[in-house]
């Protein structure tokens, strides 16, 4: 829905239903209800209820086997509750005389209609739909035929994915003793040339002197160039662009410098400050990948020697790269092709180590924005005012290992130019797996944006297969996601699930008797009341009483028995609520109190589903139910809050932490044989869902849900 901006108070909002009314509300967590369309306050249960928008645990089960349980669990011998189990026994008997009363009526003014009762209803086979749906502007869109709000590139400046060639190079003039920068075509693509890698810091401060440390560091990079017996060389402080336009196309072609170089020479910081930490330094860089793995040779210098060295790939992972395996994995498939990634897994890697890079005070993936500083990619200050770094520098330094690039700009952050890139590269789909992963380690809020570097079920961005696409990317930069199946989370209490259990004609014979009580003792008194046969009468209205004190157990045994299929519900709860008392508010909790007679269980936790989930090691596949007393232990420490999700249809539940109460259940994709089920909250002002859990639920619960229109995932 196109959310307005425009509000009443600064303390309250306007949104808008499924169909397009206006409703202003206060800034309190909201949801869409999935019978009316409208946005309403949202309800919570909870263990122990704190606030005015959380509520105690309630059920809307039969009010009748409600009451036979408490009669059944409540003897009346004990003082205390002799005269209130009196009281109860009679609402008891006026529950089971009211069907009869409501069977007459329908007969009598029945007129043929077969319409549908509140229970049939919702019988239906599916879980509640998800009713919202994206309907504002994209500001980057996957499909050329859809409208982008988003900056365009200035006409012109669009190049082919792989360029032959630099835009700029710095050339040796004819004099042989001065450097000219070239712009001319012909002359660059018959030059050989050197490109040149370093730290900014390494180089010149940024200082009053800083303009003297950069012609020093020109002139030694100039002698470097001439001893290899070059004449020509690329260095970002000559290079680069002046104009913004230009500087894009730069970064653009970024990666293609060094692929077309005969050489990069890496000119390090003064060894007498420490070789290592020279080599720490360049390698923390956001470039030092594509730089050196794009490279056809490689050699390095420090500052304070004269000679150059070469240097091979492995080399350089044992000198720079030395605190994590990703590199050395990289490094490996890289340098002599004997041990080859996938395609995906090198891409994820890359990412990974491109992440960790310093970005030198640019704003991240897990933070607030901070203003940006001017040295990325090692220059800094270029001929005409500088080179401004781009909020996105990252994503620009990664797309130069895929097949298809995007144009940057300074308009767009991470977030924004890392889903372009993807949308770009569609075969790889990293933005569709990302959604379906949940950051094991985040800031508070971070985990709530779509993005993921890991995951909190250890699962690599290689492992799960998508089931949805991104359809654009939003100003704020939420994905817009296409062909998701979704439900809503009920939370205001426990619905009345209509189900089905196994056939039993015993349990149906019985359970139809407490219903003849009545009945009896009607037909009962009809006899003695026209004096047919007094004793006759009487004995009607004994039998019909007995059958009434017994009616509780019988009633509870006829509706037991193992359930085979129920209606789809999602259920939360805020807090940890354990098996037995989940079924108790299930089905009347006709198991739950039946132990001795039949004991099967209706609901069963979850064996590998969500991050307190333990699974028993025994010859069947089950959760243990340890993992209620570990997530009690865990219930006071971590952020959030801890909540207990309910699935009617597979009978299992869930235990997670969220920041939020997660109204709708989104499925994305698949992994390790079970689906990602993605848990949102519901943000009324940007129109977004707003990602809190990630439950490896079963896959085909999902055949339950209903698709939907495009979604925002912020």
């Amino acid at each position: 829905m196109l959310w307005l901006p425009f509000t009443h108070k600064d303390s309250e909002i306007t949104c808008s239903d499924d169909i397009g009314r206006l409703r202003t509300h206060g800034p309190e967590q909201r949801y869409l209800s999935p019978t009316t369309g409208l946005c309403r306050q949202l309800k919570v249960q909870a263990v122990t209820p704190s606030g005015k928008f959380e509520v105690p645990i309630k059920d809307n089960t039969s009010e009748a086997c409600k009451v036979a349980i408490w009669l059944l669990t409540h003897s009346p011998v004990r003082g205390q509750y002799f005269f209130k189990w009196i009281g109860k026994f009679f609402w008891f008997a006026l529950k089971l005389f009211w069907p009869i009363i409501w069977f007459l009526v329908e007969v009598y003014f029945n007129s043929g209609n077969s319409g549908e009762d509140e229970d049939t209803s919702y019988n239906t086979g599916y879980y509640r739909p998800y009713l919202r749906q994206f309907q504002g502007q994209l500001w980057a869109a996957r499909s050329r035929t859809e409208h982008s709000s988003r900056h365009k590139e200035e006409p012109g400046t669009n190049t082919r994915t792989h360029t032959c060639y630099p835009r700029v190079l710095m050339i040796r003039g004819s004099n042989r003793n001065e450097w000219v920068r070239c712009v001319d075509r012909d002359t660059i693509i018959h030059t050989q040339y050197i490109a040149i890698s370093y730290r900014a810091a390494d180089v010149y401060s940024r200082g009053s002197g800083g303009k003297r440390e950069k012609a020093q560091f020109t002139d030694d990079v100039r002698a470097a160039v001439l001893g290899q017996q070059f004449d020509a060389y690329w260095l970002d402080l000559e290079c680069l662009g002046e104009t913004e336009s230009e500087q894009n196309l730069d970064v653009y072609c970024m990666s293609d410098v060094y692929r077309r170089a005969e050489t990069t020479l890496i000119m390090l910081g003064r060894a007498d400050s420490g070789e290592d930490k020279c080599w720490r330094s360049w390698g923390g860089r956001v470039w030092t990948f594509p730089e050196a793995l794009l490279s056809s040779r490689l050699c390095y210098k420090f500052r304070d020697r004269e000679e150059v060295k070469p240097l091979s790939l492995f080399q350089l992972a044992n000198l720079a790269y030395t605190n994590s395996e990703d590199e050395q994995a990289i490094v490996n498939a890289y340098g002599n092709g004997k041990d080859p990634l996938e395609r995906l897994e090198r891409l994820a890697l890359l990412k990974q180590a491109i992440w960790r890079r310093d970005m030198e005070g640019l704003s991240t993936l897990s933070g607030p924005p901070l203003p940006p500083k001017a040295d990325v990619i090692g220059g800094g200050s270029v001929t005409g005012g500088g080179y401004k770094p781009h909020k996105a520098e990252r994503v620009y330094a990664l797309m130069g290992f895929f097949e298809h690039r995007i144009q940057p700009n300074h308009h767009e952050d991470e977030l924004q130019g890392l889903a372009r890139l993807s949308m770009a590269n569609d075969n790889d789909r990293i933005t569709e797996r990302m959604v379906s992963m949940f950051p094991s380690t985040s800031t508070p809020g971070a985990s709530r944006r779509w993005y993921a570097d890991n995951d909190i079920y250890h699962a690599n961005l290689w492992d799960i297969l998508p089931e949805i696409q991104v359809a654009g990317v939003t100003e704020n930069g939420a994905l817009v996601l296409d062909g998701c199946r979704a439900a809503a989370i009920r939370w205001k209490d426990f619905p009345d699930v209509a189900y089905a259990n196994t056939y039993s004609l015993t349990r149906t014979v019985v359970g139809s008797v407490p219903y003849f009580s009545w009945l009896s003792i009607i037909i009962g008194s009809a006899i003695v009341w026209i004096k047919i046969s007094r004793a006759g009468g009487i004995v009607f209205i004994v039998f019909g009483i007995i059958l009434l004190l017994l009616s509780p157990v019988l009633l509870l045994y006829g509706k037991s028995g193992r359930i085979v299929t129920a209606q789809p519900w999602l259920i939360g709860v805020k807090g940890v609520i354990d098996r037995e008392t989940v079924e108790g508010h299930l089905y009347g909790g006709t198991i739950a109190h039946f132990p001795k007679i039949l004991h099967l269980p209706t609901v069963y936790f979850t064996p590998s589903g969500s991050p307190f989930s333990t699974p028993e090691q025994l010859a069947r596949r089950r959760g243990s139910d340890k993992q209620y007393e570990y997530a009690k232990e865990q219930e006071k420490s971590g952020p959030g809050h801890m909540y207990t999700l309910v699935d009617t249809y597979s009978s299992t539940m869930y235990y997670f932490r969220a920041e939020r109460p997660p109204t709708v259940c989104i499925f994305t994709g698949r992994e390790g044989g079970l689906g990602r089920f993605i848990l949102c909250s519901e943000n009324c002002k940007e129109n977004e869902l707003h990602k809190e859990m990630v439950l490896r639920m079963p896959t085909e619960i999902s055949q339950r849900m209903e698709l939907c229109g495009w979604v925002a995932l912020g």
